[in-house]
């Protein structure tokens, strides 16, 4: 759950720290490449593409960002507020649940969208396949919308929790902290196995984060409307820590009853682990096919843009409501940290991620070997006790059998785990697993075997074992 918080964290700040340096490298190599051009620096090759496919990713990743944070500047959250705050706690309780399930609606196919539109873009030009989809503007308005939709959706999230909490009422704190135990209802007696499990847990970690992005939502704009009073900060604290508090422990009693009722081993967690390892790993290489934000939207059904995009709003109309010259210092400083903060995670990540690999891939081979040299002993004393047979009866020494590797070995190239919304395909360290499954296969061929198999003379009194 740490594990695959961190990833979802550093998902996050990917959309504050890294991408907009990408996009003005992007914009940057248009204008340079665009005077080149002109003045006849650069010669132009029909089968050259104008931009790299990680810069049209870049810069079409902007300008939805960029035309999203405008379009919700209109959006008026306080407006919101009251009229959340003037309805009954029954509206407001069915009000924040219909939330939730349009929340995880728009986060299912946020990220289709997204790679529909950096595909679109990006996929080789070919004359057959230029009227088979409905263009790159097309796709760029679609997903403008959907973000607005969704950023717009997480927006009046935050102001139902908001009146949850601020309110002196506090019948919707406890309705919202009580709705969290409707999900062991709908876990715990039905039927899960690992690859079930693993999309759960997923599921709950990308909750965690995106609770605690809303509670930091909720608590800029509240400190915003009491003029930053450290002693708001301590009334609001408390019923904070009871939400996030209220998640885990209904995530830990919901995982801890799914384990013991479908008999799966608390070691399973160590693979999920092992999963988002190779999942951090593989992005980081150069012949990487997505971003790590892509990979883990993909895993963990968390988009970013959305969620960036309500948190630049909030964090826009706190700095404009104080307009100081400060307030840039301010803002560069907090940049300056989150990308300090970025890096670092990234380096936690990436160095847990080898930890796990190494450990992995130590112990798999300590276990193929084990295996190949108890079949060797099998097949050695199996050949041993055949030819004293045959020497007792006159008959001719048969050929030895080939050792049949066993289906199930862990070097067999499959993935470790992957579910309906990934596609393991292609990826990079399934191709080295296979090479090193055939460099295994070849090292116990036949001739080898038996070049390796070397019958003891015993004496023909020596009885057979049985």
């Amino acid at each position: 759950m740490t594990y695959g918080f961190l990833q979802c964290a550093d998902s996050f700040l990917f959309v504050y720290t890294f991408l907009p340096l990408r996009f003005l490298m992007a914009v940057w190599a248009i204008i340079s490449k665009s005077l080149g051009y002109c003045f006849g620096v650069k010669s132009t090759r029909k089968s050259e593409r104008f931009l790299r496919p990680a810069e049209i990713c870049d810069l079409l990743k902007g300008i939805v960002v960029i035309s999203c944070c405008v379009a919700t500047t209109h959006f008026d959250t306080s407006i919101i507020y009251h009229r959340v705050k003037s309805q009954s706690v029954i509206k407001l309780y069915i009000f924040y649940n219909m939330l939730e399930v349009g929340d995880r609606l728009f986060s299912a196919i946020g990220q289709d969208t997204i790679d529909a539109l950096l595909w679109t873009a990006t996929e080789p030009q070919s004359r057959s396949r230029r009227h088979q989809h409905l263009g790159t503007i097309s796709h760029l308005l679609f997903t403008v919308g959907y973000v607005i939709l969704h950023s717009i959706l997480v927006l009046v999230q935050a102001a139902t929790l908001n009146v949850a909490i601020n309110s002196s009422n506090k019948a919707l704190l406890t309705i919202v902290l009580a709705n969290n135990f409707v999900e062991l209802k709908g876990a715990v007696f039905k039927k899960f196995d690992k690859n079930n499990l693993f999309q759960v847990a997923c599921s709950d970690v990308r909750e965690r984060f995106h609770l605690l992005t809303l509670l930091v939502v909720v608590s800029l704009q509240t400190m915003r409307e009491y003029a930053w009073k450290i002693d708001r900060l301590y009334i609001l604290l408390p019923d904070c820590f009871a939400l996030l508090a209220a998640e885990v422990v209904v995530d830990w009693i919901k995982h801890a009853f799914i384990t013991r009722f479908n008999e799966l081993h608390s070691t399973v967690y160590r693979d999920y682990t092992l999963s988002l390892a190779y999942d951090m790993a593989q992005t980081r290489q150069k012949t990487a096919f997505s971003d790590p934000s892509d990979l883990v939207a993909r895993r963990m059904g968390f988009i970013p843009l959305p969620l960036g995009v309500a948190m630049s709003k909030v964090l826009f109309s706190t700095l404009s409501a104080t307009s100081r010259p400060s307030n840039m210092i301010l803002f560069l400083l907090g940049y300056l940290i989150l990308f300090a903060l970025r890096i670092l995670n990234s380096l936690i990540l990436l160095g847990r991620a080898c930890d796990l690999i190494a450990s992995h891939s130590a112990e798999t081979s300590d276990k193929f070997e084990k295996t190949r040299k108890n079949n060797v002993f099998n097949r050695t004393l199996s050949v041993d006790h055949t030819n004293i047979y045959f020497r007792k009866h006159g008959a001719e020494f048969p050929p030895a059998p080939l050792i049949v590797l066993n289906d199930k070995d862990p070097k067999s190239g499959v993935a470790i785990l992957s579910n309906s919304a990934t596609s393991l395909t292609s990826v990079c360290f399934n191709d080295a697993l296979n090479a090193e499954k055939k460099s295994c296969e070849a090292s116990l061929s036949c001739n080898d075997v038996n070049q390796e198999i070397k019958p003891v003379a015993r004496a023909e009194s020596e009885p057979l074992l049985p």
